[in-house]
C-alpha cells in the first residue's frame, strides 16, 4: 500500500443510542445452542441462513456527520438478498423515522407472517407500539445481545459498505444536508438493482430476488 501510495479510511466512532432496557428486550431469534459434550461447554452460533427473501429482515440507525449537521439512515434489510426492503432518512433519530420504515416496508407485501425482524436493543425496537405493529402481522421479534454488535453483522456490514463506498473521504464534498441526502438515496438505489456481491453470487440484490423468485415457482 505504501509503494502505491494507498491509504485506509479510518471509519468514525459507530453511533450509539442505547439508552438501556426499558422493559421492551426480545430474545435474539437468530442463535442456535451447540452443546460441546466433549469440552462441557454450551456455545451460541448466530445463524443469518435463509432459503428464501422475507424470512429474516434486520434493522439498525447510522449516523452520517457533515460540517452542516448530521442525517440519520434507518434501513431494514432482508438478509437473503441483502436487499434494502426500505428505509427513512431523518435529520433526527426518532420513532416516527422507524415507524415510516416500517410502513413503507408493510406497504410493499401483503404477508409476513413467520419473518423474523431483528435489530439491536435501541430504544426505538423497545417500544410497545413497535412490538404490536410486528405482533399483529406475525412477524417475530429478535434482538441482538447486549453490547455484541456481531449479532447483527449484516446490517453492520452494509453501514460499511455504503460509507466505504460514498462517504469516508467524501464528507467534505457535501455542502448541505440536502445534498448528502440525495447521495444516499442514489447509493441505495445503485446498491439494491446494479451492486454485484459474492453472496448473491454475482448478482445485485433486485436480480438476485428476482431469480430466487422464479425457483421457488418451478
Amino acid at each position: 500500500m505504501r509503494l502505491l501510495n494507498i491509504h485506509g479510511i479510518t471509519p468514525k466512532g459507530k453511533y450509539n443510542s442505547y439508552k438501556g432496557d426499558q422493559n421492551g428486550t426480545c430474545k435474539n431469534l437468530l442463535l442456535n445452542k451447540v452443546i460441546d459434550e466433549e469440552k462441557h461447554k454450551t456455545i451460541y452460533k448466530r445463524d443469518f441462513s435463509t432459503s428464501a427473501c422475507n424470512q429474516k429482515w434486520t434493522t439498525d440507525v447510522s449516523e452520517f456527520h457533515i460540517a452542516a449537521g448530521k442525517l440519520y439512515l434507518s434501513p431494514i434489510l432482508d438478509m437473503h438478498n441483502r436487499e434494502i426492503v426500505a428505509f427513512n432518512i431523518s435529520r433526527n433519530p426518532n420513532f416516527n423515522q422507524t415507524m415510516d420504515m416500517l410502513r413503507k416496508a408493510f406497504s410493499k407485501y401483503e404477508n409476513l407472517e413467520g419473518l423474523i425482524l431483528h435489530s439491536d436493543q435501541r430504544w426505538q425496537y423497545q417500544m410497545k407500539f413497535y412490538h404490536k405493529e410486528l405482533k399483529k402481522r406475525g412477524i417475530k421479534q429478535s434482538m441482538s445481545r447486549k453490547g455484541n454488535c456481531l449479532d447483527n453483522s449484516p446490517m453492520e456490514n452494509f453501514f460499511g459498505i455504503m460509507k466505504s463506498e460514498m462517504f469516508y473521504g467524501h464528507e467534505y464534498e457535501f455542502k448541505t444536508l440536502e445534498e448528502l441526502e440525495k447521495a444516499a438515496i442514489e447509493y441505495i438505489k445503485y446498491y439494491n438493482s446494479e451492486r454485484i456481491m459474492e453472496k448473491t453470487k454475482g448478482l445485485s440484490p433486485l436480480t438476485y430476488r428476482q431469480q430466487s423468485f422464479v425457483r421457488l415457482r418451478y
